[in-house]
């Protein structure tokens, strides 16, 4: 009865591999179902916390929001005053501006008319010489705004 042939010998053999291949997978099986249990209960946890945190950060974001609306409201009232209020000193630029010229040139023309008429005696020339010495520093002094209002815009 011992004697077995080869035959005999490897199913044997074939049938303890195959219990040992069968209790193997069963503990990897099993190993796995711990590990997918664990990670059943990781994400399950991990919604509980998480969930009220995205909620609150949602709540956050749309207050920042509207904050945010509000400051761009304030922006667009400082860009409009801003405007106005260039708006108002150009306006009062060019109102100061037409006496200022014409004051001096009126300056001017008393002192280079004066001084030609007790230079050269001719009143008439004295006259035309104030008028161009006039009209020169009246010319010279808009080149001179114009220059400033050019700089400014830069």
């Amino acid at each position: 009865m011992l004697a077995t042939t080869t035959g005999d010998a490897l199913d044997v053999v074939l049938a303890i591999f195959l219990v040992v291949v069968g209790l193997a997978l069963a503990y990897a099986f099993w190993r796995l179902g711990t590990l997918l249990a664990q990670l059943r209960r990781t994400v399950r946890n991990t919604e509980r916390e998480m969930l009220p945190v995205l909620n609150k950060t949602g709540g956050t974001i749309d207050r920042v929001n509207l904050q945010l609306d509000k400051v761009d409201q304030m922006t667009d009232s400082a860009v409009n005053a801003v405007s106005a209020i260039d708006k108002a000193i150009r306006a009062i630029t060019a109102v100061v501006t037409a006496p200022v010229q014409a004051l001096a040139g009126i300056a001017t023309a008393i002192r280079h008319g004066i001084s030609s008429l007790l230079t050269h005696r001719d009143p008439e020339l004295a006259v035309q010489t104030a008028k161009d010495a006039a009209a020169r520093r009246m010319a010279d002094l808009q080149e001179e705004l114009d220059d400033a209002g050019q700089r400014r815009r830069r």
